[in-house]
This record gives structure tokens, C-alpha cells and sequence, in this order.
């Protein structure tokens, strides 16, 4: 296997960025630690399918005791260890031991299976992979058995919450504190999963130092002190719920974490009157799914003060849902694992907070927006975003080849998204790259698209894809999920309202599709790739023309 070393910031981008204190020496350990002695009768975690709360004093003294265990078994600084588990306490208690010794988390997903977890373990050569025993009614022992079989190489499986089979319990791990070295802030700290839509995810390395300073930053910006109160919704793993400010963010503030075990309203509402959550971050198809729910719920929800809504474009329509259902503020994310994060700010106009997905959260990130020779175009025009700044990585792990297509030779990320830049500085995602859709040599954005479809009364939300056409190259197929309740809906209606929105005939969906749901990503985003398949399979029926049924 290529040991190639990861690319890393130039010295004098990492001088600059330690002058200007974004990396300020820190470690996710000595954070915890620092908390921990700071406030340790203070809840940190709250876990409600077990009903447990654990305080800051308890959090640090098990992370000591779980990394004494894993050292135990052989684990050192530097190995990967592929952590598979849901929205449970044992996630941080798993993970903040794994800081403690150097070693770096793999994050995986709850919904990622054989062909995911075999690439990871055998591609990071995984000294260990935890799960949980079962979780959603999957159990998780026998997906370790048959990514054994696959990789002969893999180190301990660990087993929380359960028999452990075969393997081992974590509960069995000895559990007396050990002196260990930890590692230096400008370690790599774990390893996350990029969020292509094609082939296998890549493999994002972030340092304990670059990492920290988008966490701490983006506190900064969502108003997160000691007094909040963060539900966490999404997957624990994912990027968005664990630093935009996520899990980690209000760890860092000293505040409270409540673990979610299920997004559905009707589990998360709940919690948020029990717990006085004030700030949670969701996906756009749970944004929708809540807003609706919202009216009849009897849940108080009065403590809510901030609705993050990220991971995918937020359509416009979609955002003014928000504050007239939830009576919050709602915030805007638009970030990527590789490190940029921008957010409307707390006192954007409303206007503004609708319809933009932020500005970046630090002085030292570079924005270029440019056209398809990589020549900047002017403000105001759509073209690819690329970047670069303190917390944006260099280059994939272990990717040499891709790397070298993925960074510009000067190390800006091509992040794969189509952006326009205001004159406040607010960038506003117009899609994909492959989300562009070329029908007969005009250009189409499929987000306007979405957008004409959700300001429909009856639409509960709305995705357009391209199929191929032997005549114009690309066609347009619109994927609509009706709200509930709404009447019946042809076709031909919901396009004449679109061509009544003043919409230029060309873009006026060649052919509308109704559906019950759309299919989902690991972490509950819209899976344009599955809907593309879909369209492909069924291109070949007939069309009544650009503006037919």
C-alpha cells in the first residue's frame, strides 16, 4: 500500500494561521480535561434511550479508563480504528479515549454495511472496529463477522451494549488509568468520510489544531455558551451534528449534549421541552418533515432559539417554512467536511438568512469562484467554488491521484459546488457541478427548478434530475413528494402553475413524477445519485414534449 504522506498546510500558511491565533495548541483530550476540572458536576451528556446522564468529571474519567483499556489490546498512537456507532454516550466515551492515546477514529455511519466497512478497515488497515451489539434492529456482530472474512488484517472488535458474540465487550476492556503521551495539536486527530455521491467515500484527515478552530469559530457564530442546550439528531459521526458546532461544539462551550435516538418528531419534540434544547442542527428533508409536524404537536418547543439547517442546499421556499412553524431562528450551513464552513449570521437581515447559505466563519479563508478554464468570474456570476484557509484540508488520505485532480497546484480545494458570491459576501449554492443539466445547449440549475416546484401549496418538497435524450442531450425529470393531505395533482397542472411563475419555457420540467419518498444518503440527505438511477431506468417512455403532461 502507498505510504504517502497526507499533504499538509505550507509553513508559512501554518505560521500565519498560529500568528493570528486560529490555531491556538490544543488537543480534544486536554479539552475535555480543562472542562472537566473547570465544571465537573456539570451534565455533558444526556442519553436518553439508556437514561443516563453523565456529568463532565464522568465523561473525562471514563474517556482515561476506556483509553487505558484500548492501550491494553495493543492499541498506539496513530492507528485507525473504524468507529461504527449510533446516537449513544459510549460514541464520546469511545472517541475521546481514542484522542487520549493518538490513535485516530475512523467515522462511520449506523446505516453503512459490508461493502463500506470491508473498504474502510482493509484501506486504513484498522487495528480495531466498535460497534454496538444491535441498533435498529440490524445486528451488528454478524456484519463484523463477514468484514473479518474480507479482512484477515483487522485488529479487535469491540461490542457495546449487548452480548458480544465472538468479540470482545467493551465493558470487559481493563479499566485502571494508564499514563499516556497523547498526541501534539498538529496531529491528525481522526479521519472522516467525504460525501461524494460516486465510488467510495474518500478519506479526510483533519488535525486536532484545524479541527478545534472551526468548532470554537462556529460557537462563536451560533451563539453557544455553558447555558446551551444542543440536541444531536443526525448521526453522531457525521460532520455537520459534530462540529457546525455540533456535539464537539457544545462540549468546548462546557454546555449540555442531549442524544437523539431517532430524528422523527415525535421522538425529537419531546426532548426538546424535557430538556430545554435551545439549538439543533438538521438536514432539509428533516427541516420539511418537522416544519409540517410542527402544527399539530403539542410539544412545547418555546426553548428552541436556533434551527441549523445544512448538509445540502436549502431551497428558499423551504426556508421561509421555519420561523412561522417553529418560531426560531433558523441559521444556514453550507460546509463540507474538508473544512469550509459559512453561516448566515444570527443578525442577517431575514432576507438575507432565506436566501443565502452564509459567509465563511474565518477572515483567513480564501474564496475564489470560477468558470470551467478556472478563470475567476465576476460577482454575482455562477461558477465553481474553490478554497482554501486554516481549517480546509490539502489533500485526501492516501489519495495521491485523486488528490491531484481534486486541489489546484496552489492547494485550493475544487469543492464540486456551483456558487455565486453577493456583494455582502454571501455565497448562494446554486447546486452540483453534475446538478447543472444541459438540455439542448441551455443551461439549467436545478435548485431554481426545485424552488418554482416547493412554492406550489400542495408540494411538500421537490428534486429535478437530468435523463438522457437522443434529440436535446439532457432532459429534465421532477421527482415531487406531495404534503400530506394535499388533493389530487396531475402533472400538467403542477407545470402550467410553473409556466405561470413567469419560468422560461425550457425549463419547465419535461416530465413531473409523483412519489411517496425520495431515496436518502447515510445521513438522511437526498440521494441524487439513486434519483438519477431511477430516471435512468425509466427514460425510454414516451414524452409529450417540453411543456406536455
Amino acid at each position: 500500500m502507498s505510504r504517502t504522506p497526507t499533504p499538509s498546510w505550507p509553513a508559512d500558511h501554518a505560521e500565519r494561521y498560529r500568528a493570528a491565533g486560529w490555531w491556538r495548541g490544543e488537543t480534544f483530550g486536554q479539552m475535555l480535561r480543562e472542562r472537566a476540572a473547570a465544571h465537573p458536576d456539570r451534565v455533558a451528556l444526556v442519553d436518553p434511550a439508556a437514561g443516563s446522564r453523565w456529568t463532565y468529571a464522568e465523561l473525562d474519567e471514563r474517556a482515561d479508563r476506556m483509553a487505558a483499556g484500548f492501550a491494553a489490546r495493543g492499541i498506539a498512537p496513530g492507528d485507525r480504528v473504524v468507529v461504527q456507532l449510533p446516537n449513544i454516550a459510549e460514541f464520546f466515551e469511545v472517541v475521546f479515549a481514542l484522542f487520549r492515546i493518538g490513535a485516530l477514529p475512523v467515522f462511520a455511519l449506523p446505516a453503512h454495511r459490508e461493502s463500506e466497512i470491508t473498504y474502510f478497515c482493509a484501506f486504513t488497515e484498522a487495528a480495531a472496529y466498535v460497534i454496538p451489539a444491535e441498533h435498529g434492529g440490524y445486528d451488528y456482530r454478524e456484519l463484523a463477522a463477514k468484514v473479518r472474512a474480507e479482512v484477515p488484517g483487522l485488529g479487535a472488535v469491540f461490542v457495546t451494549g449487548g452480548d458480544p458474540g465472538p468479540f470482545e465487550a467493551l465493558a470487559d476492556l481493563p479499566r485502571d488509568p494508564v499514563p499516556l503521551p497523547g498526541p501534539a495539536p498538529h496531529d491528525l486527530a481522526f479521519l472522516q468520510l467525504s460525501g461524494g455521491s460516486t465510488g467510495v467515500p474518500k478519506l479526510i484527515p483533519r488535525t486536532h489544531d484545524d479541527y478545534l478552530y472551526s468548532v470554537r469559530a462556529s460557537n462563536e457564530l451560533c451563539g453557544v455558551d455553558e447555558h446551551s442546550v444542543y440536541l444531536c439528531v443526525l448521526p453522531a459521526a457525521h460532520n455537520f451534528p459534530l462540529s457546525s458546532p455540533g456535539t464537539l461544539g457544545a462540549l468546548y462551550a462546557g454546555a449540555r449534549v442531549v442524544l437523539c435516538p431517532q430524528p422523527s418528531p415525535d421522538v425529537a419534540f419531546p426532548l426538546i421541552e424535557q430538556e430545554g434544547v435551545t439549538l439543533t442542527g438538521v438536514v432539509p428533508p428533516l427541516a420539511l418533515v418537522w416544519t409540517e409536524a410542527a402544527a399539530a404537536s403539542t410539544y412545547d418547543l418555546s426553548s428552541l432559539d436556533v434551527l441549523l439547517v445544512g448538509g445540502a442546499k436549502f431551497s428558499e421556499e423551504a426556508a421561509r417554512r421555519v420561523r412561522p412553524a417553529l418560531g426560531c431562528t433558523l441559521q444556514q450551513v453550507f460546509g463540507m467536511a474538508e473544512g469550509l464552513v459559512n453561516y448566515t449570521r444570527l443578525d442577517d437581515p431575514a432576507e438575507t438568512i432565506v436566501t443565502t447559505q452564509g459567509r465563511p466563519i474565518s477572515p483567513d479563508d480564501e474564496i475564489r469562484v470560477v468558470d470551467d478554464e478556472d478563470h475567476d468570474v465576476p460577482p454575482g456570476t455562477p461558477g465553481h467554488l474553490l478554497t482554501r484557509g486554516p481549517y480546509t484540508i490539502r489533500g485526501y488520505w492516501r489519495a495521491p491521484e485523486h488528490n491531484a485532480t481534486a486541489f489546484t497546484a496552489d492547494g485550493f480545494y475544487r469543492t464540486g459546488d456551483i456558487v455565486r458570491l453577493t456583494a455582502t459576501g454571501h455565497l448562494v449554492v446554486e447546486g452540483r457541478a453534475k446538478d447543472q443539466i444541459n438540455r439542448g445547449g441551455e443551461k439549467i440549475a436545478a435548485e431554481e427548478v426545485e424552488n418554482h416546484l416547493l412554492a406550489h401549496p400542495a408540494v411538500h418538497d421537490a428534486n429535478l434530475v437530468a435523463e438522457a435524450d437522443p434529440y436535446l442531450g439532457e432532459r429534465t425529470r421532477a421527482y415531487v413528494i406531495l404534503r400530506a393531505g394535499a388533493g389530487p395533482l396531475k402533472p400538467a397542472a403542477l407545470k402550467a402553475f410553473i409556466r405561470g411563475r413567469g419560468l422560461a419555457a425550457y425549463k419547465v420540467p419535461d416530465r413531473v413524477e409523483f412519489v411517496e419518498q425520495f431515496p436518502q444518503t447515510a445521513i438522511g440527505k437526498i440521494s441524487k445519485k439513486d434519483l438519477r438511477a431511477a430516471a435512468v431506468r425509466t427514460a425510454q417512455e414516451p414524452v409529450a414534449g417540453p411543456a406536455g403532461g
